[in-house]
């Protein structure tokens, strides 16, 4: 089991963000800074902390120990005078801060993007909320599955005689998470490469989910079409679906590309098929799917799943298991990667996390510390300012810190 690599050096080393935001998204775009070294300072309300603290599984803050590994915590409370103050002494010290109220909220408090600019010309503010900071739906609740819903993701999701169905996890907050990390280092260049100001970034939940949907609004502008939902079949290319295997497994196939799927109907015995009208071309095959897919999975339902990956890994034909997270912890590809590491853990003794993603050669990150405690690091960052023990103890006392 490895320890943190407390003294890793990281290329975000020496960059500061303090992190304004609750729960997942924020949470996932500081937490790939801090990976890369950024020094990411969690400003939380005391005695309740970060929402994600409160996503526990037997008790355990799992979610917490995952996405506030690398980070620092400070308690501070902006609902008091005296901490609205002392946040702005530390944005002086940083280069980015994250948030997540409701549009107008920061800016209720005294703490807008302006007041925030003039205590630092240079600082980069993101601003994640479900809808933006402009538009008729600003002051809506923002939650992830409500923009995974509006979004056209759900809609396509699933199956045509059953409901819609939402991802089960924050796919819309984590996507946002990676474009907003991006969104820093972009505008981060723009001050410290070509001298450019501070400035806001407006990052709703929203944009980012839409803009993996491609070419579907240019799709609908040509047919006037909107495409059932086809379960794990695709709407541009056959074959492509799971298959069920003879010992309850699940087989997913991609034959995407002409010569693949000739490949495939080699391998499987059926050459006649790749002549046949109704299968000649991919235009073809997605018209005719429910015919290909009795072809191929037929073929599949009589063997093994283990019998199946053998067979297709030597015939050179796309297909991989259907894994669950029980399948993957003991995985021989995530155990020879490192793609899942398990490190030092009081409550657990040890907890199992992604590793740093993605991976450089020459200056990877690290997973230097573990997720704080509730205010752990409020001390040492307030010691910054030069607030000593006796104005900390006021401050506790008084429900600032």
């Amino acid at each position: 089991m490895p320890d943190f690599d407390r003294d890793a050096a990281c290329p975000l080393d020496g960059l500061r963000v303090l992190d304004l935001s609750r729960v997942v998204a924020g949470n996932a775009l500081t937490a790939l800074l801090a990976d890369f070294g950024a020094e990411v300072v969690k400003v939380e309300t005391p005695g309740r902390g970060d929402d994600l603290r409160n996503w526990r599984v037997n008790g355990i803050s799992t979610y917490w120990k995952v996405y506030g590994r690398n980070k620092k915590s400070l308690t501070l409370n902006l609902r008091e005078e005296a901490g609205r103050a002392l946040l702005l002494r530390l944005v002086g010290t940083a280069d980015a801060l994250v948030e997540n109220f409701r549009p107008g909220r920061l800016e209720a408090m005294g703490l807008g993007p302006d007041r925030l600019l003039e205590a630092n010309p240079k600082l980069i503010v993101v601003r994640v909320t479900g809808w933006g900071q402009d538009g008729p739906f600003r002051h809506k609740p923002g939650f992830g599955s409500l923009v995974e819903a509006m979004s056209g993701f759900a809609a396509m999701n699933g199956f045509e005689d059953r409901p819609p169905v939402l991802p089960p996890l924050a796919m819309a907050d984590m996507i946002a998470g990676l474009h907003g990390a991006s969104a820093v280092l972009v505008a981060l260049r723009h001050v410290e490469v070509k001298g450019g100001r501070g400035q806001v970034i407006d990052l709703p939940l929203f944009d980012p989910i839409f803009s993996i949907l491609g070419p579907m609004a240019a799709n609908h502008k040509l047919t006037g079409v909107v495409n059932p939902r086809v379960g794990s079949r695709s709407n541009t290319t056959a074959p492509r679906n799971v298959y069920a295997t003879s010992d309850g497994g699940w087989a997913a196939l991609s034959a995407s590309t002409q010569g693949m799927f000739e490949r495939l109907l080699r391998a499987i015995g059926r050459p006649d098929v790749i002549d046949d009208p109704r299968f000649r071309t991919n235009a073809d095959r997605v018209r005719n799917v429910e015919a290909l897919d009795e072809i191929v999975g037929g073929w599949i339902g009589a063997r093994t799943l283990d019998e199946n990956l053998a067979f297709f890994e030597d015939a050179g034909v796309t297909v991989g298991p259907v894994c669950d997270i029980a399948d993957l912890v003991d995985h021989p590809y995530l155990s020879e990667r490192g793609i899942l590491v398990e490190l030092p853990d009081d409550e657990m003794g040890s907890v199992p996390m992604h590793a740093v993603v993605p991976r450089l050669s020459d200056t990877p990150g690290a997973i230097r510390r573990p997720a704080p405690t509730l205010g752990q690091h409020t001390t040492e960052i307030l010691a910054e300012l030069d607030i000593g023990a006796d104005e900390v103890t006021r401050l506790t006392d008084e429900g600032v810190i």
